[in-house]
């Protein structure tokens, strides 16, 4: 156990060692102990890095169970990052005698009334929500000491900005900010400048974390596309991959295809209900189902464990974009395979995005029902020395040790 959670109540030393974690990430060593001493933070670390725990573990040690009023609000863009988040804190707070609430638009007010009546120490929810029991006078928040809020460039993308806003400015001036997001861009930084004092930025690259991802590329006709999903599909014994496209408006032409083809798997849309989202994602959480075909809207806030592919079925528009899809597989220093089914005309955009990360590209094909990904020193971002021979890729990538959350 390392020397900072060492330092934690004892309740969260223990759901750290029943979680089998063994030591913290970089963003998590560099976070911790700022957040510790109330100071105001900005934090850009890359999808599958830690964040969570970097700003949940700090907030919930200082947590005080005698007093019975919301002390820390952790604010989240989607309805499934806020309980994800949620979940966390449950964790790390059983056996602790403090207790939160789940504020979360869409769902039931009058449970979540009830659950403010209880007096929880924290509450995470979505922006609207938490406002509107604010301005409502059902959420009182003249003990709040911390304000988490993650996925900052996606409030902002949403337009929550302003709910924000109005959480912040009920709350008490020397209470600490905590901005959080995979990437920090110009509108984040200036809005995190705007509300925080001072803030220090704690920033971990791509490069400096663990890559335990390999980015290839398959060459195919875009009529083709499909089926040769179908035999990647086929030729990858264990595969859980999540495979995105980029509109809403062609799940069910892609979706059908795939079906066609004997092609298990489940739909996420952004117009998908709430219990049909969360069917499909509990479905393919516990393996029921092998491929999850989705878009980049319907996927903001998931975290999903254990994804050993994601596929660009359509590619993204940007690097941006690229990264945060490919995020999804090979979190907390699990192995993942990324793979973009590409036209001829598409290969170059890859080509530059992984030379963007700094990341070799590598060619995948099928050879006699294997998977073979080639490395081949011309399709790399750095110069390596070719292999003689590809290496098979249909195995489910190793998962390693378990080292955090």
């Amino acid at each position: 156990m390392t020397q900072l959670i060492h330092s934690f109540p004892e309740f969260i030393q223990n759901a750290w060692n029943k979680s089998g974690f063994t030591s913290l990430t970089d963003i998590q060593e560099r976070a911790i102990p700022s957040l510790l001493e109330n100071k105001d933070i900005v934090i850009e670390s890359p999808t599958g890095t830690g964040k969570t725990l970097a700003y949940a573990l700090p907030a919930l040690a200082k947590l005080d169970p005698e007093v019975k009023n919301a002390q820390v609000i952790f604010l989240a863009p989607t309805r499934e990052l806020a309980m994800q988040i949620y979940e966390v804190c449950q964790k790390f707070t059983e056996n602790s005698g403090l207790s939160g609430a789940s504020l979360i638009g869409g769902a039931n007010m009058q449970r979540q009334l009830d659950k403010l009546k209880k007096k929880p120490q924290y509450i995470v929810g979505t922006p609207g929500r938490v406002k509107e029991l604010i301005q409502n006078k059902k959420l009182k928040v003249h003990e709040v000491k911390t304000i988490v809020i993650d996925e900052a460039d996606h409030i902002i993308e949403a337009g929550f900005n302003g709910d924000v806003e109005h959480v912040i400015s009920a709350t008490l001036k020397d209470r600490q900010l905590v901005f959080v997001s995979a990437t920090i861009n110009k509108k984040t930084e200036d809005w995190s400048s705007k509300l925080a004092v001072e803030p220090s930025i704690i920033k971990v690259d791509k490069q400096e974390t663990a890559n335990q991802v390999t980015h290839t590329f398959m060459v195919s006709e875009y009529r083709d596309k499909v089926d040769n999903l179908r035999k990647l599909i086929r030729h990858t014994p264990g595969i859980k991959a999540i495979v995105f496209i980029n509109s809403s408006m062609k799940m069910d032409e892609f979706a059908s295809k795939l079906e066609y083809k004997k092609i298990k798997l489940g739909v996420l849309a952004g117009n998908s209900t709430k219990q049909d989202r969360q069917n499909v994602i509990n479905d393919f959480k516990r393996g029921k189902i092998p491929v999850l075909l989705t878009t980049d809207v319907a996927t903001r806030g998931l975290d999903i464990p254990d994804v050993t592919h994601v596929v660009h079925l359509e590619l993204p528009e940007d690097v941006k974009q690229y990264v945060h899809r490919s995020g999804r597989t090979g979190r907390m220093g699990k192995e993942g395979i990324v793979v973009s089914l590409v036209t001829k005309a598409e290969l170059s955009s890859v080509k530059k995005w992984t030379t963007n990360i700094n990341v070799p590209l590598q060619k995948q094909l099928l050879e006699r029902g294997n998977v073979v990904i080639e490395d081949i020193q011309k399709y790399t971002s750095k110069k390596q020395t070719p292999q003689k021979s590809g290496k098979p890729a249909n195995k489910k990538p190793a998962t390693g040790k378990k080292k955090r959350d």
